[in-house]
């Protein structure tokens, strides 16, 4: 787990900002859920046999013997909060995001720790392949505005449960014959779950799946329907996508449409995001018969990709450089003001000279300083410095709020 400091965190707190204004340009709604939920519901939504579950989940029993989970990711815990609270009987479509840790005892890794951080968007109740691309034109205009531009857009279908069941029996049958080749978590898994093999970055592992059969060509001829649907509308919105069969993804509730973002910048591990449709999800989970899409970004990642292009401290509007008791006390005062009108104001509290408050000011990066000091409060007059050009000019201290007001404002 780690830690997230000044200098860092501004390029997180833009990254978040992004995504509030981005997924409500879609319509989509914050929502908030707890980091602990019951076991049961990652069991059942997630799947028994996922490593998720069986190797990498934070569980533990709480003081009266209930089985609870920090969250290893917000899919699951949006749709029982979605359950829970009826939210269906509201409004038969929900567009939902979310934002927050998610908990995983896995290997470290570039971008990968066990307290890792998501960014997330759900949209319930629409089964129409135009729902799909809105999610993905929404990720795709995501990236766009971060300025990440690194990555590729893959899809890929599962089929659904008519259809998949076929594909399990055909690509089971294939590992069968190729089991020495595989590691010992594919040899432990193919049966329960084959198609994690695919996605096995173990290099013995990808060369005996080379020509595994593809999911695409045993799909039913709804899901076939669909996923050419889905297509069609991204090349209508001019996004463009990449088909990746061997795609797969990690948890079991996934049906139909999944996708990945994915780049070269971060070695093996290269999706940056990632989703799919979930059509079953919310009926396994006690709620109603409706479909759902969605996808999480890891924010680390996005954070990694920035590198130096990350987002710089705001810089303060001004620095009050004062010079003596009557002048400290003024200062401290205006600069309630300043702040009070959204200027960011900052001032040295130490009673040092005027050489070291101009060094904190050029160390802060600062817009302005205001000399205060006892022959400007007799005057009425402060000196007010430009930092960027040098220019230094007197200023009266009757009004001088809105004055910098005005002046920040033009910055």
């Amino acid at each position: 787990m780690n830690d997230i400091l000044p200098g860092e965190v501004e390029t997180w707190q833009f990254l978040e900002r992004e995504a509030h204004r981005i997924f409500q340009l879609y319509g989509f709604a914050e929502i908030r859920v707890p980091v602990v939920e019951k076991t049961e519901l990652f069991c059942r939504s997630i799947g028994e046999t996922t490593d998720i579950v069986e190797k990498e989940m934070y569980t533990f029993d709480d003081r009266s013997s209930n089985s609870l989970t920090l969250r290893p990711e917000g899919t699951a815990p949006v749709m029982r909060a979605f359950i829970e609270h009826k939210m269906h009987a509201l409004d038969p479509i929900s567009k939902l995001y979310y934002l927050g840790p998610m908990f995983r005892y896995e290997r470290p890794q570039k971008g990968r720790y066990r307290q890792f951080h998501q960014i997330g968007a759900e949209a319930i109740g629409v089964d129409d392949p135009m729902m799909d691309a809105q999610v993905l034109a929404m990720l795709c205009h995501y990236f766009e505005a971060v300025g990440i531009d690194s990555v590729e857009l893959h899809v890929n279908s599962l089929g659904c449960r008519e259809c998949r069941p076929q594909y399990r029996e055909a690509l089971t049958g294939y590992l069968e014959n190729r089991l020495q080749s595989l590691c010992a978590d594919c040899q432990r898994r193919y049966r329960t779950n084959p198609l994690r093999v695919l996605d096995c970055k173990v290099p013995t592992c990808q060369e005996a799946t080379t020509d595994a059969p593809s999911v695409l060509d045993l799909l039913c001829s709804d899901c076939d329907v669909h996923f050419k649907q889905v297509q069609q509308h991204l090349q209508k919105l001019g996004i463009s996508y990449t088909i990746n069969a061997r795609m797969v993804r990690g948890l079991d509730y996934y049906t139909k449409t999944t996708f990945e973002m994915v780049t070269s910048q971060l070695g093996s591990q290269n999706a940056v995001a990632a989703g799919g449709r979930y059509d079953g999800l919310i009926q396994d989970l006690g709620g109603p018969a409706l479909p759902g899409i969605g996808f999480a970004m890891g924010v680390e990642r996005l954070v990694l990709m920035k590198g130096e292009q990350g987002v710089e401290a705001p810089r303060p509007d001004v620095f009050l450089a004062a010079l003596g008791d009557a002048a400290g006390d003024e200062a401290f005062a205006l600069m309630h003001r300043l702040q009070h009108l959204g200027l960011r104001a900052e001032m040295a509290f130490t009673g040092k000279s005027l050489k070291a408050q101009m060094r904190r000011a050029g160390k802060l990066n600062a817009r302005y300083v205001v000399i205060l000091g006892e022959e400007e409060l007799a005057s009425g007059e402060a000196q007010l410095r430009d930092m960027d050009n040098k220019d230094q000019q007197p200023v009266s201290l009757a009004g001088i709020e809105q004055a910098l007001a005005d002046k920040c404002r033009l910055c």
